[in-house]
Order: structure tokens, then sequence, then C-alpha cells
């Protein structure tokens, strides 16, 4: 059974992101959005992930995440990709030199 965690990285009055994190190592990234309503979530996960622990991702989130934040919701949809993770982007690193060499142009 996989040991899942979840490393908040940001909150504001109606959204939350978090990495998911599975012995020490990040497997996925969840956004959550909260409406009156309905929780819509977005849940991206590493391809090395079977169906099984997708599931088990999505009921820990709907228990565990959702559940606590304490909203009278009554229903969560979650959007669920699998593929591998590309990097992070920044508009502040677009400009700057990569490995040494400035830009291409510069």
């Amino acid at each position: 059974m996989p040991n899942f965690f979840f490393e908040r990285e940001a909150r504001t009055a109606s959204s939350e992101c978090y990495t998911i994190m599975e012995t020490g190592e990040p497997v996925g990234r969840l956004d959550l959005h909260f409406t009156r309503t309905m929780v819509h979530g977005t849940l991206v996960v590493a391809e090395s992930l079977t169906q099984e622990s997708i599931q088990e991702l999505v009921e820990i989130i709907d228990e565990d995440i959702v559940d606590a934040v304490g909203i009278d919701r009554e229903e969560l949809v979650v959007h669920v990709h699998q593929g591998r993770d590309l990097g992070v982007y920044s508009n502040q690193e677009f400009g700057a030199a990569e490995n040494g060499h400035p830009p291409a142009g510069a």
C-alpha cells in the first residue's frame, strides 16, 4: 500500500495546491478549487502510479484534505492526468542564462 503525503504549496480563499509525495519523492500535483457547493480538482500523477494508487489518492483527497477544509460541499470532481514531469517554469527564468550560456539571440 502506497504511503502518500501532501505538501501544501499555496493556499487562497478558494483554492489550494499540493505536491504529492511518496517515500520522499514527488509523484504528483494536486490543485483544488472550492465553490459554494462543489470542489473541483486537477490531479496530475507520475506515469509509474497504478490505477489502484490513483483511486487511493482520490479517496485520500476526498476524506482527508477536502473534508478537513470544512466546506459543506455536495460533490467532488477530480480530473486526473497521468504522464511525466517536464519541469517547473517561471517567468523569472525565461531570460536567464542556462548552464552558463546566454539565451539564444543574446
